[in-house]
C-alpha cells in the first residue's frame, strides 16, 4: 500500500523529511479494522513526532492521527461495524499512523462519519473535538456548571484546531460566555465565525485584555498553546477557585502562583485511553458518535480551513510547514492518494 513516513528527524525543507514509501497491507486484529483512508488532516503532534521521535535504524514511521475512511474489513471480534462503513477517528500514538492507503485502528477509538460532511470536512475533526470535549467536559467538568451564574471561559489560542471546535463547543452547548484570543484580522474574524462572544490580542498582557471587557472574573481557562509564556497573566486573570486546563508542552510549569486562589491545573491527552488501553476506552466512540450526530444536526461544523490536494510527500510537507509557522487557521485536511 501506499504511505507516507519519515526515516530520521529532518528539518521540513528537507525533501527527505517526509517519504513516498509502499509497505505491507495491515491486518486487522481481533478488535480491529482495516480501513481504507479516503482523507486526513495534520495536527501539531505530527509536527512534534517527526523532529523529535526518531525510528528504529532502517524502519521508517507513519504520521496522522485524523481519518476519515470507509471500513474494508473487520477482526473476528468486532461488533460495531462492518465492512463498508463510512467511519472516522483519530487513531492510537502508540500504532502505526493514517497517512497510508489502509488503515489498522481498535473500533473503540472510531464512530461513523458524519452523513452531511464529505471525507475532507470530516478529517478535519476527531483529533481536535476529541481533545476539545475531554477538556471541556471531563477536566474542567463544566457541565457540573451552575448555569445561573455568568461563567467566562478564556480560549488562548481560539483560532487552532482545538481552539476551533472547542469554540463551537462551549458555545453551543454551554452557557459560558467565550473569549478566545486572536492577534491578526483573519484570526479574530475565524474565532468570530465559530462563536467566541469576545477575542483579545494574546501578544498583550491577557490580564488587562480581560479586565477591559468589563466582564470580572475568568472561572475557565483553556490554554492550548505557549502556555509558559501567558502562565503569570492567567493566575493573574483566573477567578478564586477557577480551573486551568492546557494541553500543549512547556518546558516547566510552576504552579504555586495558582495556590493562593486554589485554582484546580489539568492536563489534557487525548491518547491516553488508547496509550494504557482503560476501561473506559470506547469513551471516544460514544463521544465522536455524539459528535457527528451533532455535525448533522448542524450544531457543530468542520473546521477545515485549507485543503492541502491529494495525500502525498510533497504536499504534507507544505502543511507541517505552514503549521510549524504557527500561522494556520483551523485544519489542513488532504484527501486522496
Amino acid at each position: 500500500m501506499k504511505a507516507v513516513a519519515y526515516r530520521q528527524n529532518l528539518p521540513i525543507d528537507r525533501e527527505e523529511s517526509l517519504l513516498d514509501i509502499d509497505l505491507p497491507d495491515p491486518e486487522p486484529g481481533e478488535r480491529d479494522l482495516l480501513v481504507e483512508v479516503c482523507a486526513v488532516s495534520v495536527n501539531p503532534v505530527d509536527v512534534k513526532i517527526r523532529a523529535h521521535a526518531r525510528p528504529e535504524p532502517g524502519q521508517a514511521r507513519v504520521l496522522g492521527w485524523d481519518a476519515s475512511g470507509v471500513v474494508r474489513a473487520v477482526g473476528a471480534k468486532v461488533t460495531l461495524f462492518k465492512p463498508g462503513d463510512a467511519v472516522w477517528y483519530a487513531g492510537a500514538l502508540n500504532r502505526p499512523g493514517t497517512n497510508s492507503a489502509l488503515h489498522r485502528v481498535d473500533e473503540r477509538l472510531v464512530a461513523r462519519k458524519p452523513a452531511t460532511l464529505g471525507h475532507a470536512d470530516a478529517a478535519a475533526l476527531p483529533l481536535t473535538a476529541i481533545t476539545a470535549w475531554e477538556l471541556l467536559f471531563d477536566r474542567l467538568r463544566v457541565q457540573h456548571a451552575d448555569p445561573a451564574q455568568p461563567q467566562h471561559l478564556l480560549v488562548i489560542g481560539g483560532a487552532g484546531g482545538v481552539g476551533s471546535i472547542l469554540i463551537q463547543l462551549a458555545r453551543q452547548l454551554t452557557g459560558l460566555t467565550v473569549i478566545a484570543t486572536a492577534s491578526r484580522p483573519e484570526t479574530r474574524e475565524w474565532v468570530l465565525r465559530q462563536g467566541a462572544h469576545h477575542v483579545v490580542d494574546h501578544t498583550r498582557p491577557l490580564a488587562s485584555e480581560i479586565a477591559a471587557l468589563g466582564l470580572g472574573p475568568v472561572q475557565y481557562v483553556a490554554s492550548l498553546t505557549h502556555t509558559d509564556s501567558h502562565l503569570a497573566q492567567i493566575a493573574e486573570l483566573i477567578a478564586p477557585q477557577g480551573a486551568l486546563a492546557l494541553i500543549d508542552d512547556p518546558a516547566a510549569l510552576d504552579v504555586v502562583p495558582f495556590k493562593r486562589k486554589s485554582v484546580s491545573v489539568h492536563w489534557e491527552f487525548m491518547f491516553t485511553r488508547s496509550m494504557f488501553e482503560t476501561a473506559d476506552m470506547a469513551a471516544q466512540h460514544r463521544l465522536l458518535t455524539r459528535v457527528a450526530d451533532l455535525v448533522d444536526a448542524g450544531v457543530l461544523r468542520t473546521t477545515a480551513a485549507r485543503h492541502g490536494g491529494t495525500i502525498g510527500a510533497a504536499n504534507l510537507r507544505r502543511a507541517h510547514a505552514l503549521l510549524e509557522s504557527n500561522r494556520a487557521l483551523g485544519k489542513i485536511v488532504l484527501e486522496g492518494f
